[in-house]
């Protein structure tokens, strides 16, 4: 990039400046994001490689080496065989209990604190300050402080240790913290619109349906990533509320990665991991191009 500046006075020449294209500021810059960059891409590249070496590849000890040959023997028997405690039916069993946990999590957790979020702020409620209060309390409540308590109500309603009962206590955790960020992602718009809505007879949840839902999209997937990252992620509440059949993969993975019997088999185990990250990455790929989608169509009718 060039800048020109040029004297005006009669009788001196037009005197052009240019700027260097690399400046040290720049290089510097750049060497940082290298290396954080880096800092995260090496130990990925490390996990990915060992999955698919042997173990003799492996005890050779050279991390950064490449596989020689491939091999995806790990991977086949990390998803079908490997064992978690007693049972030897591989990761597989794990994912599917974590589908079964993450769909009714995002639906009860975000139909609830939506509609919620929607009527503190844009309609006149009474006890709304109070209410809010006591979300902000309860979002930040230690899990461990209402474990037993909640261990009873589920047990109470016959729903402990079955992949529901999980989805609702992530559902009760969540549901505070999302319901502040409704709440202040509505607060912001035109309180016109709804006006306008209500003179023109437009009910509660017309409204919502009509006007407020539509416009709702961006915080929708934020809302999403940090569901499914919570939720898919976690690891305490689907060992404390699970059975042996409805653990998620994440108690599944530690599972088969520290009851290995005999040789520490690391390829079955970076394996296992990978297979655990790869469903929520393919799902914010997904959101991510529709969030990049909304922006730039906002931007454009803006």
């Amino acid at each position: 990039m060039t800048a020109i500046s040029a004297t005006s006075q009669p009788g001196r020449a037009t005197k052009v400046r240019r700027r260097p294209l690399i400046r040290p500021s720049r290089v510097v810059i750049f060497v940082f994001l290298l290396m954080a960059a880096a800092f995260f891409a090496v130990p990925l590249y490390v996990v990915v490689v060992t999955s698919f070496k042997t173990m003799d590849q492996i005890r050779e000890g050279q991390i950064f080496s490449l596989p020689s040959p491939w091999t995806v023997d790990a991977w086949s028997y990390a998803w079908m065989q490997a064992c978690s405690g007693m049972n030897c039916n591989g990761v597989r069993v794990g994912f599917v209990n974590s589908l079964y946990i993450l769909a009714p999590s995002l639906v009860l957790t975000i139909s609830l604190s939506i509609v919620t979020g929607y009527g503190l702020a844009l309609w006149n409620v009474k006890w709304a300050n109070g209410f809010l209060f006591v979300l902000f309390i309860c979002a930040f409540v230690p899990f461990q402080i209402i474990m037993y308590p909640l261990i009873k109500i589920t047990g109470s309603l016959h729903i402990y240790g079955t992949t529901f009962g999980i989805a609702v206590i992530h559902s009760v955790l969540s549901m505070p913290f999302l319901t502040l960020i409704f709440r202040n992602y509505f607060k912001g718009m035109p309180p016109q619109i709804i006006a306008a809505a209500m003179i023109d007879s437009g009910s509660f949840w017309r409204i919502f349906f009509e006007i407020v839902l539509p416009m709702s999209g961006n915080i929708m997937i934020v809302v999403l990533i940090l569901m499914i990252t919570g939720i898919w992620n976690d690891f305490l509440v689907g060992l404390t509320f699970g059975a042996q059949d409805t653990q998620p993969m994440t108690v599944v993975l530690n599972n088969i990665t520290v009851t290995t019997t005999g040789a520490k088999n690391y390829a079955v185990d970076m394996a296992s991991a990978l297979l655990t990250a790869l469903p929520p990455l393919v799902i914010y790929f997904v959101l991510g191009r529709f969030f990049v989608q909304g922006i730039t169509a906002g931007a454009i009718k803006g």
